[in-house]
């Protein structure tokens, strides 16, 4: 007979077994879970405007700590106070939310209104700044203005107004089958306008940038392969040549190089910036206890701040800004596939490729995968119009963000949440497409089916960025029929932005129904829109999703 110890032990065996297993099935399940939590996150409505705005308080936080640390000494040393730099991009920083909050409100229709006017005016200060006695002379350099005390820097200026006059000039003539000369004119004149009055201050780094700013806005217009390639291949060949004219310049690329080994003279820069990432390792000296920024590292709070912030904070604090931009880079992409309004489309991608370019050639410059070039780490690197600009930008981000057709159907028919209603933020307006679009439409609906063109395939065409400019045409299953058999009276709402965006017209029926509209395509696709069949006129959740073909999919 067995005792009741020995009845109890297979028990206490099985009973373990199942709570290893549990245990296993657990730990095995947390890549699972992470990734479950990340699908719920990015699924809901205002994801993208969320993580714009936590990004940007990130860097901008995390910024001003670090150009306090590293421009601590210098400014000691110079001015006899540590907190002069660090109140300076305070004030700059302050000026900058508020700019990304005026961003952050503007209409889309205001928005496309003025930006001829603001690279007009952008244009002017960088002519002016040129002027001996307007312009600020600096290290043997005009590109300041000065005012009330503050560097002004119209070169950084000129990077937003760029970016949202070159979105808003190829999305007014996107079409199928665009010639060569409507993508390129104006926009290559005055952007080679822009680069010759920069590098006559002179400001290569920025040159670098116009440049970036310029080939993000081609590539997804929908510039041919070839082309693009063909540009590229001269915009390289020209800064090289600008490099290797001026002397300091060509130093630097031939120390890179390895054609210069001289460690106290073109070369020390760089050398101090890997000294004082080797002497961070993985864990770092401590925040505020840098030995580089003890004058042994020209520029620390500014060029080469990746270089403090990797000696401080060590590899762990690198990786961290690497991760914060490789996220704003999934982010800015993920609001441009999502944008129906072929503008927001153009506008964001642009300025996320032009931040995260700016942000990975100042790292790769700082770690010696590039030669040293002066341009700064977005938020991060001591300078204030920079700091502006990027803000500004950012906030442009959030404005695109707030206009996804799922926002807009979240923000249309749901209440404001607390933070909503203390920022005052306008309901967004659902995207319509413009008349000339409208008119396209229209005459296609008229055209034999026989007789259309088919549409370009995804890859192996001229133009594959450029289809399906707007199509404004129902889906058999979203017709809906009245009681004598005829189809319900709608409006197509035609608005151009002359007069910018507005809600649908006409009568109570009008106002029930919206046409569903796909934005011009780039180079990834996508569409999506709005309804409002809802009851009492009010709009519904969105109807159509992006695919990765290019075709909007109706949401049951």
């Amino acid at each position: 007979m067995s005792t009741p110890t020995e009845k109890a032990s297979p028990d206490r065996s099985a009973t373990g077994g199942r709570d290893r297993s549990r245990r296993a099935s657990s730990e095995g399940s947390w890549p699972a879970a992470i990734s479950e939590g990340i699908g719920n996150l990015l699924s809901r409505p205002l994801a993208s405007y969320h993580l714009i705005l936590t990004i940007a308080f990130l860097l901008t936080a995390f910024g001003l700590v670090m150009v306090l640390s590293a421009s601590s000494v210098e400014g000691y040393s110079k001015e006899g106070s540590a907190y002069g730099l660090f109140a300076t991009q305070v004030i700059f920083a302050l000026l900058g939310l508020a700019v990304f909050y005026v961003m952050l409100r503007l209409p889309v229709r205001l928005l496309r209104r003025v930006a001829a006017p603001l690279i007009v005016v952008t244009t002017i200060l960088l002519a002016l700044v040129l002027v001996p006695g307007i312009g600020t002379l600096s290290q043997g350099a005009r590109r300041w203005f000065v005012v009330g005390g503050l560097s002004v820097q119209p070169s950084e200026l000129v990077k937003v107004a760029l970016c949202v006059w070159g979105a808003h000039l190829l999305a007014s003539r996107r079409r199928e089958n665009a010639s060569l000369k409507e993508l390129l004119i104006p926009l290559l004149p005055v952007a080679l306008l822009i680069c010759v009055l920069i590098v006559l201050e002179p400001n290569l780094s920025t040159t670098i940038t116009i440049a970036i700013i310029v080939g993000a806005l081609l590539w997804f217009a929908g510039l041919p392969v070839k082309v693009f390639l063909s540009f590229a291949a001269v915009g390289v060949a020209l800064a090289v040549l600008l490099a290797l004219v001026e002397g300091y310049r060509s130093q630097r690329v031939m120390s890179f190089l390895g054609s210069i080994d001289d460690p106290q003279g073109a070369g020390y820069q760089a050398r101090q910036a890997t000294f004082a990432l080797a002497n961070g390792g993985v864990f770092g000296v401590g925040l505020g206890q840098s030995r580089a920024k003890w004058n042994y590292l020209p520029n620390a709070h500014n060029d080469f701040i990746f270089a403090i912030i990797g000696e401080e904070l060590g590899l762990v604090g690198g990786l961290l800004v690497v991760l914060l931009f490789a996220i704003l880079a999934f982010i800015g992409f993920r609001i441009a596939a999502r944008s129906v309004d072929p503008f927001l489309r153009l506008m964001t991608a642009t300025i996320t490729v032009l931040i995260t370019a700016q942000a990975f050639i100042n790292i790769g410059y700082v770690v010696g995968l590039l030669p040293v070039t002066g341009i700064q780490l977005p938020l991060l690197s001591a300078g204030g119009t920079s700091t502006l600009t990027v803000l500004a930008m950012l906030g442009l981000l959030a404005n695109a963000a707030r206009h996804e057709p799922e926002a807009v159907a979240a923000l249309v028919g749901g209440e404001p949440s607390r933070f909503g209603r203390w920022l005052r933020l306008p309901t967004p307006v659902p995207y319509r497409p413009t008349r000339a679009d409208a008119l396209r439409d229209r005459l296609d609906r008229r055209r034999p089916e026989r007789s259309r063109p088919a549409p370009p395939a995804a890859s192996g065409s001229k133009w594959p960025r450029l289809r399906g400019a707007a199509r404004g045409t129902e889906k058999p299953s979203a017709r809906r029929s009245t009681g004598d058999g005829r189809a319900p009276r709608t409006s197509r709402v035609r608005v151009d932005y002359r007069t910018g965006y507005s809600g649908t017209r006409g009568n109570g029926a009008d106002r029930a129904s919206t046409s569903r509209s796909t934005g011009g395509s780039t180079r990834w696709g996508g569409s999506g829109g709005v309804t409002a069949n809802a009851p009492g006129g009010r709009r519904s959740g969105p109807t159509s999703s992006w695919r990765p073909d290019g075709r909007g999919g109706t949401r049951r």
